[in-house]
């Protein structure tokens, strides 16, 4: 089979990166630390319409130390590190707790912007993981309470069952909570921008925490 007139191809080579214009990055103007930077570029990643500015890309490692990565979604970024939540016991939540370590990519192609986060992963205190998941919507409370994340399912139509019973429990219970529910938060030791050329001449700069505390990272820039 000639695959180089599949339409997979035909699509693959047709798909543009970048088709828009891409902001400037003076990295001499950047802060001293990666989350002031941060915020900035994630409103301004807002402010351009970015599709679904706050999901990001989380990998971490499994029990044979093979790579596993997901689209999660952000719930804060503080002088702590950058927030998600998630079941504990889930297949993120079993290697997060058997190997804390994750990294974090956004990626938001209307800026042609990267920024990637790596470090060790802490998990919040039972009071916060409510406070958390009681920020967000009943559909999201719902869910949490269908638990069973990451387990297999025997079919659809038990899913839908299971579904249907949290979303009354939602609502009639606004309160209740999902003991499994947990803040995990990246506390960075590297965070890197990348900003996108349409000559490739691509800005990266990369954070590497040195001490803790105010003033405690390098700065550096590295090759496109």
């Amino acid at each position: 089979m000639n695959t180089s007139q599949s339409p997979f191809i035909e699509a693959l080579r047709s798909s543009r990166v970048w088709d828009t214009e891409l902001p400037a990055f003076d990295p001499d103007t950047a802060p001293a630390e990666p989350l002031p930077l941060f915020h900035a570029w994630f409103v301004s990643a807002v402010e351009a319409k970015a599709v679904e500015p706050h999901t990001m890309a989380l990998a971490s490692v499994d029990a044979g130390g093979r790579p596993d990565v997901r689209i999660v979604m952000l719930h804060d970024a503080d002088a702590r590190g950058w927030h998600f939540a998630s079941h504990a016991g889930s297949a993120k939540g079993r290697q997060l707790a058997a190997r804390p370590e994750a990294a974090l990519t956004f990626y938001w192609p209307v800026q042609g912007r990267q920024v990637r986060v790596r470090g060790r992963v802490a998990t919040g205190t039972p009071e916060e993981a409510y406070a958390d998941l009681h920020a967000r919507t009943p559909g999201a409370l719902a869910s949490a309470l269908v638990g069973h994340q990451s387990e297999v399912l025997d079919s659809t139509r038990t899913l839908a069952e299971a579904s249907a019973a949290a979303w009354e429990r939602a609502l009639r219970e606004p309160e209740a909570d999902a003991p499994s529910w947990t803040l995990y938060v990246v506390e960075p030791a590297e965070v890197e921008f990348f900003q996108g050329d349409e000559r490739r001449r691509h800005v990266r700069l990369r954070y590497r925490r040195t001490t803790d505390g105010p003033g405690g990272w390098e700065r550096e820039l590295l090759w496109p």
